[in-house]
């Protein structure tokens, strides 16, 4: 079976978040069970110099978007057997500084971008040598896919289209454009309503690929049943109980070649959960970069996030402060960047207690490795979390993660008072400073009971999130709507 993903990031060549991770692991996954797996992203600023296995070839090819024909050409790569790689290159559209905006604000042009990038992947679907029985289309940029083949079925003679999977990261950002936009698809305007696209009066590609797609998955089997309530539904949770017999929930894996403390050349030490001496000395390592106190005798607690309201980043800033103020022996690093108030927010904080709390604002890939490797506890107080990865990556290195009872939290990790023997981590239900004061509270308990500490360590550390267990319930879900 030959399967294409098609997504706006994909990593290491393009990333804003989890979704490039994702896409990226699941593809290597999916091609190691013996699938072909195509992948179509934007070709964005700067990838072919960083990347020199990006080649050019000759396709080209013109789209409609409104009333002009725009040119696009495919750039590709094979990095493995099965694998390849497809870069949709147009200048006006992709060479740019950001992926989808600048200095916090979109590009206003986002809709006409990811029509494009959506008229690229059916090009492919329809025009490769070996046609994919499924597109497997990821978050709001590839929502109209679905329903732009629909309408090459109906209108152009496209006999046997694929069969297309929509997957939601998030669903929270879902591509919502003024409803004149519409006129940018080259689909026919009665195509715009109530069952395809249209939400509040306007555009809304999320929502075509919840409309369209034969099935639809989210990144955690618990946020499948959270969007379905008004809480979590963001205004759509209506039409996905419609769909609820179409939707499911596949918890994200983790790429263990990337994140492996045993073989990560980014550690200062290597250690594994038959063997965690590398893990002082990481730690170590961790004090001194940050600048803190180098002590093994107290905890230390992690953060690497968008410094977001999602995040729960204004939670753990006031639980700091008013644990520091009373006294207790920890310390904190965070690795982070977003909203310019909670940035100032923990920079203010690492002033005031300089041998406590260590920030660096910005995004470091092999520091978020060395402070995974180095913490004792990670904290993860989410509003709302359609998956998580660190939490993965912190179970992984032996940072036991404090996390909020939602999405993939609650799915990927285990509290002792869920089943001690398989006790991962610690959780705690209210979206609160208090709860989230009560459960690092527990962890400073845990930290001076060291066989249970390591027991949860020992726990996490061999858990199995490998994407070659996540990804054949992949395999399995396309089997099954190429059945349908």
């Amino acid at each position: 079976m030959h399967v294409l993903l098609a997504t706006s990031e994909l990593n290491p060549y393009s990333k804003t978040g989890g979704l490039a991770d994702m896409v990226s692991a699941l593809a290597r996954a999916l091609a190691g069970t013996g699938l072909q797996v195509s992948v179509v992203t934007p070709l964005y600023r700067g990838m072919t110099k960083t990347f020199p296995g990006i080649e050019p070839t000759s396709w080209r090819w013109d789209v409609p978007i409104g009333d002009s024909l725009v040119d696009g050409r495919f750039h590709c790569q094979k990095p493995s057997p099965n694998l390849t790689l497809w870069f949709v290159e147009q200048a006006e559209f992709f060479d740019r500084p950001g992926l989808y905006g600048e200095v916090g604000r979109d590009y206003a042009d986002n809709s006409a971008r990811f029509i494009f990038l959506s008229r690229a992947a059916l090009i492919l679907a329809r025009h490769l040598p070996e046609p994919p029985k499924v597109v497997h289309c990821h978050d709001w940029q590839t929502g109209l896919i679905p329903i732009l083949a629909r309408h090459d079925q109906l209108r152009t003679g496209w006999t046997q289209p694929p069969r297309t999977i929509f997957t939601v990261h998030n669903l929270a950002f879902q591509g919502s454009f003024p409803a004149a936009s519409w006129g940018l698809t080259g689909l026919p305007s009665d195509w715009l309503h109530l069952e395809s696209a249209l939400h509040f009066q306007r555009v809304n590609f999320l929502k075509a690929g919840l409309t369209q797609a034969q099935a639809i998955t989210t990144v955690s089997p618990n946020y499948a049943r959270e969007i379905l309530t008004p809480e979590y539904g963001c205004g759509l949770e209506g039409l996905l109980l419609k769909r609820y017999n179409d939707l499911g929930g596949i918890l994200n894996g983790v790429d263990y070649e990337e994140w492996n403390s045993a073989s990560d050349p980014a550690l200062p030490a290597s250690f594994s959960a038959q063997d965690l001496s590398g893990k002082a000395t990481c730690k170590a390592a961790l004090q001194r970069e940050m600048g803190l106190p180098e002590d093994s005798g107290v905890p230390l607690f992690a953060n690497i996030s968008r410094l977001t309201d999602q995040k729960g980043s204004a939670l753990i800033i006031q639980t700091l402060r008013s644990l520091v103020d009373a006294g207790e022996s920890l310390q904190f690093v965070l690795l982070g960047s977003g909203d310019r108030a909670l940035e100032n927010a923990f920079g203010d904080l690492a002033k005031r207690f300089p041998t406590q709390v260590a920030a660096r604002i910005g995004f470091d890939p092999a520091l978020s490795h060395r402070i995974e490797a180095g913490a004792d506890f990670y904290l993860m107080p989410s509003r709302f979390e359609p998956c998580g990865l660190n939490q993965l990556y912190s179970l992984r290195y032996g940072a036991i993660p404090i996390v909020r009872a939602i999405g993939g939290l609650q799915d990927s990790v285990v509290d002792p008072r869920d089943n001690a023997a398989q006790a991962t981590g610690i959780k705690f239900t209210a979206y609160s400073a208090a709860a989230l004061h009560k459960a690092i509270l527990k962890a400073l308990a845990l930290w001076k009971e060291p066989a249970w500490l390591q027991h949860l360590r020992h726990n996490g550390m061999t858990a199995d999130f490998s994407w070659e267990k996540h990804s054949a319930e992949y395999v399995a879900l396309y089997e099954s709507v190429c059945r349908e």
